[in-house]
């Protein structure tokens, strides 16, 4: 495998999307117009965030049919694939943590900061508090006040104070607590890891393959969903994985790779017991 291959995959996904925005924005192209919230993919179909449209919903905004079509295509296409697959192969904001990640590990960060003193739950319940507060405020509360968007409209509209929102995410993510913002705070990140919870891609590992080098654990921004590395031959069936395959390039030992998820097995285990 070339080393790194998923990362940079990553990356030309990740910047190709935003070349699009920026282009649909410059040079008027067509191909991919508006912005993560809301978009339309060659001048034909909508895309709209589903988890943007709820706050909507909660607000007691009305729904346009274009929006409710798009959110409903945005959903189906991560519940098959992975729904924290926008977190890292989307999401301009995972450069921005992956950089700060990666810093940590090469200052020696993690080794200091050997406990989390946070709880990946906090991400549930910043969720269920932004729907609240869009339901109180009449307003999409998150939205408002989403350092993804502001991340996202700086680089296409121009740099705002949505940049300062993004320094300190990753000062926090590299000072404070490793995988601050994606892997305990964000909702987004929260709302995509229940809409793929049942998704087909899921990684796969193979314990008689596995020298218990735990390198995977070391990189993955969700480590919490490799409990089985070293012990038993299974699937990542944790929504919150982000299919970033991160554990995939660092394993040595090819103990990790993609796979479908094997619902039929799994129905045969679940009627056995």
């Amino acid at each position: 495998m070339i080393k790194n291959k998923y990362l940079i995959q990553r990356r030309v996904v990740q910047i190709s999307i935003l070349f699009l925005y920026v282009a649909a924005n410059i040079w008027g192209w067509k191909v991919l117009t508006g912005n993560l919230s809301t978009s339309v993919f060659l001048e034909k179909v909508p895309l709209s965030d589903p988890y943007a449209v709820l706050q909507m919903f909660f607000s007691g905004a009305l729904i346009a049919s274009d929006i409710f079509i798009g959110a409903l295509i945005i959903f189906i296409f991560y519940a098959l694939v992975g729904g924290r697959v926008f977190c890292s192969w989307v999401c301009p904001m995972n450069i921005v943590t992956d950089l700060s990640n990666f810093l940590r590990r090469r200052l020696g960060f993690n080794q200091i900061q050997k406990r989390q003193p946070a709880s990946r739950t906090i991400r549930y319940w910043v969720l269920g508090l932004s729907l609240l507060l869009s339901f109180i405020l009449a307003v999409p509360a998150f939205e408002f006040i989403s350092p993804i968007s502001m991340l996202h409209r700086g680089i296409i509209f121009g740099i705002g104070l949505g940049w300062a929102a993004v320094l300190i995410i990753f000062l926090f993510d590299l000072f404070v607590l490793k995988n601050g913002w994606c892997g305990h705070i964000c909702p987004l990140g929260a709302f995509y890891s229940l809409v793929g919870k049942y998704s087909l891609v899921r990684v796969e590992h193979n314990e008689s393959k596995c020298t218990l080098c735990m390198k995977c654990k070391e990189v993955c921004p969700e480590s919490q969903v490799l409990f089985m590395v070293g012990k038993s031959s299974e699937q990542v069936l944790s929504g919150e994985c982000t299919n970033c395959a991160r554990c995939v390039e660092v394993c040595d030992d090819d103990a990790l790779n993609f796979s479908i998820r094997n619902l039929i097995e799994q129905k045969k285990q679940g009627e056995i017991k």
